[in-house]
């Protein structure tokens, strides 16, 4: 196509600029996506079908709800629980890191650390030890359990949305074990590496703060959440959307719930200031952006380049795409970089007449752990290096490789080779 290279160089210059600006992504990817639109590139009449109401539905409803989950104080009465089980330091790190990694499977990973960080910070502050081992071991464990769930992460999210898959695909899929155990899997590898690194650590945890639940119902709807998108599996000819639905249903449930017995707007308010905008309007404007370079046959060029990259050998590609997704994501989004692979790896696996599963897989897994390498490849560490930094605790590269490096090899390989032994082979 005439276009293609006119596309192509847009492509490259927004991402270019999502890396330089990163304060302003979602202006720049709706700026290109008005640029596609108005050459032409991305005809008008196609725009709509190219955005995926149900992911953008699904990733506002499941913040706030996770926003009044969070206010009601549940999560952390859960940690002082755990807490009270422990022997030592050592187990307590380990089983908070563990913790927010399940918290993470069904919470923004963001959320997940803003939740149990404090109480590594007031652990450590009783027991007057560095507390910076301990927050870069949260922050790496939620980056981790993402992949875990359809709404534990955007990425997955977006897989579900773009692969069609349900909330129980996440588990089992095509009479397989699917990508959940692959990453509770990683997650126990990396349980024993952090085991081993803080191994010294074996003063006893201080009496935990009996935390009091101020309201029951978010915990409710989170759980209702859960439960009505694995009753959604099971019901046939449900529209594309009904996650979504379900999602902001059940959050519009928890406002007027808030509103009536608190008889105020002003939780309300701080529950939809919670939902990040940014990343809402983000994912408009990649939307429209990879619809205009699939439009103009730039995915289709990417995918041939990289089937012959790796020489149409479907294993070379599976390691191609996961260790690259691992090193990408060390210094860029992941939000952007799998919402634009996903298209190119159907067309990879559609050309070679493979599943495109193993490589679905790859690239989640790949983009989510890749993050863990450095403190900038996921926004739950950048959090975590801030909440040490508002304590007075510099955070050096080094401090957090020291950790993060590890603990992502640990995680990575047994998924690695856990996806390919059930979807590759």
């Amino acid at each position: 196509m005439e276009s293609m290279p006119l596309a192509l160089g847009l492509f490259a210059l927004t991402y270019i600029l999502m890396l330089c600006l990163p304060k302003y992504r979602r202006f720049v990817a709706l700026g290109s996506a008005v640029v596609f639109l108005a050459t032409g590139m991305l005809p008008l009449g196609d725009a709509f079908g190219y955005i995926d109401w149900n992911v953008l539905m699904m990733i506002a409803g499941t913040m706030g709800i996770v926003s009044l989950f969070i206010e009601s104080r549940m999560p952390a009465r859960m940690a002082d629980v755990l807490l009270a089980h422990v022997p030592n330091v050592k187990w307590a790190v380990v089983m908070l890191a563990l913790f927010a990694g399940v918290i993470s499977a069904f919470v923004d990973n963001v959320a997940t650390v803003l939740m149990v960080a404090p109480v590594a910070m007031a652990i450590s502050k009783r027991l007057n030890i560095n507390p910076v081992p301990m927050i870069i071991a949260i922050a790496v464990s939620s980056n981790l359990q993402g992949a875990a769930t359809l709404v534990g992460d955007t990425t997955a999210i977006l897989l579900g949305g773009y692969a069609n898959m349900n909330f129980l695909d996440f588990f089992f899929y095509l009479g397989k074990p699917s990508i959940f155990f692959a990453v509770e899997l990683g997650a126990l590898c990396a349980a024993a590496i952090l085991l081993v690194m803080f191994r010294k650590e074996t003063a006893p945890v201080p009496e935990p703060r009996v935390t009091q639940v101020t309201n029951y119902v978010p915990t409710i709807l989170l759980l209702g959440t859960i439960v009505l998108l694995i009753l959604a599996s099971f019901l046939p000819g449900m529209p594309k959307t009904i996650n979504g639905i379900i999602c902001m249903s059940l959050l519009a449930i928890g406002l007027m719930y808030t509103v009536v017995t608190q008889k105020s707007m002003q939780p309300v308010i701080q529950a939809l200031k919670e939902i990040d905008l940014d990343t809402i309007l983000l994912l408009l404007g990649l939307f429209l952006v990879i619809g205009g370079i699939t439009e103009q046959g730039v995915i289709d060029q990417l995918a041939s380049l990289i089937a012959k990259l790796g020489g149409s050998n479907l294993f070379v590609i599976y390691t191609v795409i996961v260790w690259a997704s691992v090193l990408f994501s060390a210094f860029i989004d992941n939000i952007p970089y799998v919402a634009t692979m996903l298209p190119v790896v159907q067309k990879i696996a559609l050309d070679m007449g493979v599943d495109p599963t193993v490589l679905y897989f790859g690239l989640l897994s790949g983009a989510t752990l890749g993050g863990n390498l450095t403190p900038i490849g996921a926004s739950a560490n950048i959090t975590g290096i801030g909440i040490l930094r508002k304590a007075g605790y510099e955070v050096q590269n080094r401090d957090f490789m020291r950790i993060g490096v590890p603990f992502t090899l640990a995680a990575i390989v047994p998924a690695y080779v856990y996806i390919w032994l059930f979807y590759g082979i």
